[in-house]
């Protein structure tokens, strides 16, 4: 009962309207919010207004200043956290692609040790044909790219093309001075490839989506999410081993591959000369030099001194006996 008794006497003591006067305030207050349009002010007051603004908005902005500069203290100091956090994690990563590096030049010289121990010949990186590459909006296949280098570079039809990161496509008619590059997207686009984990098969279909699929892999593909898909140069066109993309399994039972090459705008790549295996029969002969026969005529009359002069003998005793 005291408590209720020393609420009410607060509420008396407070300052209190009377109901008429709150009514009369409120619809005054509506009509003003009804009735206010702009083109019903007056002019005087309606320039009053502006200046009043022009005079307030500059000494409200200033004195609003601390304000919001002790309301930014905390986004700031997190920010600031973030930072660090990030930076720590840069380090980090800095350090495992500094450990990658090594172990990729020391792959590298393993590789051709094995190579020249095995006395295999490998394209060369410096045999690469750098070539900037534009749309090819007017040609005849809807993913398509032109390349400003051609034959005069010596690229030629069937070479593969690839960039930073990957596999984007192969030759596929060649000028003088540029050419057009099918990509792997492309509707007409098969190639042959092969899980890298488990040379599991497969065709590389285009069929002009991000996410070209596999075909021709099985009943029981030994393929799993996330394996890397590599060219596997069965067509004998394509060279064995380059990079392609990551394998995605879909809803259907299907499976596609997520290209490594859309990690970047295709605008500049390379294009690798690779030599085809030639069947026997198809071999050119190399052409023997004209300089070789006098050369062999002469160096036969420098050591076969003896020969000669036997025939030249013999061919004497038989004009002597006719």
């Amino acid at each position: 009962m005291a408590s209720r008794r020393s609420t009410r006497h607060d509420g008396d003591q407070g300052v209190r309207f009377s109901r008429t006067l709150f009514i009369a305030l409120l619809v005054v207050s509506g009509a003003l919010i009804a009735f206010d349009r702009p083109a019903s002010r007056s002019a005087p007051f309606a320039s009053f207004r502006a200046g009043f603004t022009d005079v307030a908005a500059p000494l409200l902005d200033l004195v609003a200043q601390p304000l919001r500069g002790i309301k930014n203290i905390g986004p700031y100091w997190r920010r600031q956290g973030e930072l660090v956090d990030e930076n720590a994690q840069l380090r980090q990563q800095l350090i495992e692609a500094r450990y990658w590096e090594d172990l990729a030049y020391r792959q590298r010289d393993r590789i051709e040790i094995y190579e020249d121990a095995l006395d295999v010949e490998s394209a060369a990186i410096e045999d690469r044909i750098g070539a900037w590459t534009v749309a090819d909006p007017r040609g005849p296949f809807v993913r398509a790219r032109l390349i400003g280098r051609g034959s005069e570079a010596g690229i030629s039809d069937g070479f593969p093309v690839i960039n930073l990161y990957g596999l984007v496509g192969r030759v596929y008619e060649t000028g003088r001075r540029s050419a057009r590059v099918l990509l792997l997207t492309d509707l007409n686009s098969r190639i042959p490839v092969m899980a890298d984990r488990s040379n599991a098969r497969a065709i590389l279909v285009g069929d002009n989506s991000e996410f070209p699929r596999l075909d021709y892999v099985g009943r029981a593909p030994d393929i799993q999410p996330g394996d890397r898909i590599v060219s596997s140069g069965d067509d004998g066109i394509l060279p064995r081993g380059l990079p392609v993309g990551e394998a995605v399994a879909t809803r259907d039972g299907g499976w596609r591959v997520r290209l490594y090459s859309d990690q970047a705008p295709v605008d500049f790549v390379w294009v690798w000369p690779y030599q085809r295996v030639t069947p026997p029969d198809r071999e050119i002969e190399p052409e023997v030099p004209e300089t070789a026969g006098p050369a062999i005529a002469e160096t036969g009359d420098g050591n076969n001194d003896g020969d000669n002069d036997v025939d030249t003998d013999g061919a004497n005793a038989a004009e002597e006996v006719q």
